[in-house]
């Protein structure tokens, strides 16, 4: 796709939400222009159900034009592929200085580390007050059983302690050589954009800092310790400054959002967007979809089929007719719910991390 034929870009997320955040960040770097539309922390939220028939509970969620993808594994992915270096954009996978490119680590890098176990933690260093609001009651619709409040104010020296055996993993990655970034890299690539918006986030989340924000002001933010017990030029000089070289590397980079203040127009310009065509529908991968196998999962093109993650939000499937699938991404045409969508997308899911499996047709 030629830049001049760039797709509307446009995030929906909110302010305090971790993975908008990695978002952000992965749009600012490329230097991405794109449109914000902020949604609430909590759920229902109309606009996505209404405007797109989307029950998928997890944000951030990303459009381009009217193609949407669900899950920063392959928001990162698509970023990556319409917006190519070769294009001006800058690459999420720089080479390293070996000259050689470490893609495939660096995904595994964030996706079964900075995603899953070191986002546990920094989400186990929230305060307690977050999870007597509305907030809690609503996170235990996505996990699948009660939250006690109590029981994780007690846990926090607990995962304060993990923190602490993170960053004693994390501390040889920088060594105080020539380059600066994780896989030794002139610029940062996802890696870095990985473990940085967790930190960032978790520094913020545990001092108090969005406590009023993910709560819709249910309660107050405060001013507490956080991470710095733990987090600090002292103990892990090496992370410490290599946080705050990626601080200010993204403070000196312009901002391209521009926070959406009419959603109509947004509509206007995604109903207004060319669909992909079939050979780009899918993100380039080293082999086709294994159709045999495919077959004996009983996932065909034009089946009715179910999506859904394999961690949280188990319970809340996104259903519709299966368009097109490849190793690492399945695309459906999700089904219509009480009326009819305001755009008609199709909706993008990694394999990674999601279960896939045929459903029978009815209404949710």
């Amino acid at each position: 796709m030629a830049s001049s034929e760039a797709p509307v870009v446009v995030l929906f997320g909110y302010d305090s939400s971790t993975f908008t955040i990695k978002v952000r960040l992965a749009l600012k770097l490329k230097q991405i222009p794109y449109t914000f539309v902020a949604v609430p922390s909590m759920m229902p939220r109309p606009l996505l159900r209404d405007s797109f028939n989307l029950t998928y509970r997890k944000i951030p969620v990303l459009a381009l034009g009217r193609e949407l993808y669900c899950d920063t594994s392959l928001i990162i992915e698509a970023l990556e592929h319409f917006f190519p270096e070769s294009e001006g954009y800058q690459s999420l996978y720089p080479d390293a200085a070996d000259g050689k490119n470490y893609r495939p680590m660096m995904r595994g890098f964030a996706s079964y580390w900075t995603d899953r176990p070191l986002f546990r933690v920094t989400t186990g260093l929230m305060p307690a007050s977050i999870w007597r609001t509305s907030f809690g009651r609503d996170r235990e619709g996505l996990i699948g059983h009660r939250i006690d409040p109590d029981k994780l104010e007690k846990k926090l020296p607990d995962n304060l302690s993990r923190l602490d055996m993170q960053l004693s993993m994390l501390e040889p990655l920088f060594d105080g050589g020539d380059h600066p970034f994780i896989f030794s890299t002139p610029s940062p690539s996802l890696a870095d954009v990985s473990l940085y918006y967790q930190l960032d986030w978790g520094s913020d989340i545990s001092a108090g800092r969005f406590t009023n924000i993910i709560t819709a002001g249910e309660t107050d933010n405060a001013e507490l310790e956080g991470v710095t017990p733990v987090f600090n030029a002292q103990r892990y000089p090496g992370v410490y400054t290599w946080f705050k070289t990626m601080k200010q590397y993204f403070e000196n980079l312009p901002s391209t959002e521009e926070v959406c203040e009419n959603f109509d127009d947004v509509l206007k310009q995604m109903k207004g967007a060319p669909s992909l065509g079939r050979k780009s529908l899918l993100l380039p991968t080293p082999r086709s979809t294994h159709a045999d196998l495919d077959a004996k999962c009983g996932l065909s093109e034009g089946s009715q089929v179910s999506v859904a993650p394999d961690d949280t939000g188990r319970a809340d499937p996104t259903i519709g007719e299966l368009v097109a699938m490849s190793p690492e991404e399945v695309v459906i045409k999700p089904q219509r719910l009480d009326t009819a969508p305001s755009v008609d997308v199709r909706i993008h899911f990694p394999r990674l991390g999601f279960v896939v499996r045929p459903s029978p047709s009815s209404k949710i």
